[in-house]
């Protein structure tokens, strides 16, 4: 049994990927493909950049990647030399396809509908989709062989430019479906690479992304007619070419192979050099005992905006997945004066590739050696629950389970008092905020105030008077009990964290 639909926002049918797609005219009235009302993975752009939510610090960078959005109806080939400065790409169409197994249709669609939104956010614009129910995909073609001629129909009639599967293909699927759909066909893993390509920024985020793009080329290496033949030995080039054309040689795949390999490793060598510098940041927030706390969440749920509420980091905020994806780090205190820092990360997704959770461990690592974590949720979305199962999915895996976590409904003021109910009963321990609004930033900010670690060593000093930037930084980051002036110096009695008494040991005073 399958299903198929032409995506038309106005349909209120019972199609299954009429509910799942809408039609592209849609993307006039904002930047999401979805309808109100239906699942979004994706929120109005009207929504999420409308005025009145405060300064939330100068986002430079929207500018730059506004300046390179692709556009309909803009042909990439140039007709005139002096465009090639000024031109932009156009929009790729394409149609998305998915496969699902019986009583797991509410899945699908959130899934699917998920990743027209990666689509969008990649630079295409969906045409249409096609779900098919069957219990395996097909080994050879995804598809069924009847669904692969439908889908070759499909892509003709709409003059589609590319097949997206809603799963990692297999090398070997991928030539099938092609041979029959006569185009490119790619997978959701391919789309989420292409997205952290386009938005990487620093050196480390562009070395990741380099490296999870080339385990994932790696396995799906192919070549067309002589590109596979071998290379000429002696004086004469080319395969046929009569004497000195036998050689041994290398194949071409076997060339690009290695050198893939070759490349994989100097990134790993690079990626490992960066990691003094992470190290040394971190060690020197420990040693002067600045707790951490790190916003984790799934991609889009606002996690960035919230930064920006507490912070005014000015980290660019975007209606779309994946928008930022290095590491931010701001400073922050609670309401008596101690300080901490906020750690923003990347964000999660559903089938998150294994090469990028490897590629991007380092980053994992400020989750890993944080105090407290914020796991932001979007309250609006249709399934807040696979999103906090995949986050916890992925925390697990980067090693941090074990961290107290702090459970964060954002976007409370899409969210009626019965989703509010739903919500509660996920996570009766949840904070509800909005970081449009403000709403619930005062509560949160108190939660984390008492779920970082407070001094607990109770120690006696007395600091010479030399020494008097021990003392500042008893009253900055420590609890200081009573301050008494001697001759000798300052005798300090105060409550320190562990890693800071270490630096005190010379002046305790003996009991």
């Amino acid at each position: 049994m399958s299903d198929h639909t032409t995506a038309d926002p106005e349909s209120t049918g019972d199609d299954v990927v009429a509910r799942v797609l809408a039609r592209a005219e849609s993307r006039s009235s904002g930047f999401s493909l979805f309808a109100p009302g239906s699942a979004q993975a994706l929120q109005r752009t009207e929504t999420a950049d409308a005025p009145g939510h405060g300064y939330d610090g100068d986002q430079f960078d929207r500018e730059d990647r506004q300046s390179l959005r692709r556009v309909a109806g803009l042909s990439t080939e140039l007709e005139d030399v002096t465009e090639v400065e000024y031109r932009q790409l156009r929009l790729e169409n394409v149609v998305i396809i998915g496969v699902y197994s019986q009583g797991s249709l509410d899945d699908a669609e959130n899934s699917l509908r998920e990743l027209a939104a990666l689509a969008e956010t990649a630079g295409a614009a969906v045409l249409d989709g096609l779900l098919q129910r069957r219990p395996h995909p097909d080994p050879s073609t995804y598809f069924g062989k009847g669904k692969a001629e439908e889908l070759r129909a499909i892509v003709a009639s709409l003059g589609a430019d590319t097949v997206i599967a809603d799963t990692e293909l297999a090398p070997s699927q991928r030539r099938a479906l092609e041979d029959v759909v006569k185009v490119k066909v790619i997978d959701r893993t391919a789309v989420i690479l292409d997205i952290f390509s386009q938005h990487a920024k620093s050196r480390e985020g562009k070395a990741q992304v380099e490296l999870a793009q080339l385990e994932y080329l790696l396995p799906r290496l192919r070549g067309w007619g002589d590109s596979m033949s071998r290379q000429a030995g002696g004086q004469v080039g080319g395969a046929g070419a009569g004497m000195g054309s036998r050689g041994p040689g290398e194949t071409k795949i076997e060339l690009d192979r290695r050198r893939i390999h070759t490349r994989m490793a100097k990134l790993r060598k690079q990626i490992v050099a960066m990691k003094p510098a992470r190290e040394a940041k971190r060690a020197n927030r420990k040693r002067n005992a600045v707790p951490s706390v790190a916003i984790v969440g799934y991609t889009n749920a606002g996690k960035s905006s919230l930064l920006n509420r507490v912070t005014s980091a000015g980290v660019l905020v975007e209606n779309a997945l994946f928008a930022t994806l290095d590491a931010t780090v701001r400073k922050s205190a609670t309401a008596d004066g101690r300080p901490y820092t906020l750690a923003d990360t990347v964000g999660f997704v559903r089938a998150l590739p294994h090469q990028l959770v490897e590629a991007f461990r380092s980053t994992f690592e400020e989750v890993a050696e944080s105090d407290v974590v914020v796991h932001v949720v979007d309250g609006s979305h249709p399934d807040p629950a696979g999103q906090i199962a995949t986050v916890r999915d992925v925390l697990g895996e980067a090693g941090a389970r074990d961290i107290p976590e702090i459970v964060v409904f954002n976007k409370s003021d899409l969210v009626t008092d019965d989703d509010r109910l739903v919500l509660r009963g996920l996570e009766p321990t949840a904070v509800f905020v909005s970081a449009r609004s403000g709403e619930g930033i005062p509560e949160l900010l108190a939660r984390i105030d008492e779920m970082i670690p407070r001094p607990s060593v109770e120690v006696e000093l007395l600091v010479p008077y030399e020494r008097g930037d021990l003392v500042t930084l008893l009253h900055e980051k420590n609890t200081v009990l009573s301050t008494d002036y001697e001759e000798s110096g300052t005798h300090v009695r105060a409550l320190v964290n562990p890693e800071f008494e270490e630096r005190l040991v010379e002046f305790a005073v003996s009991r």
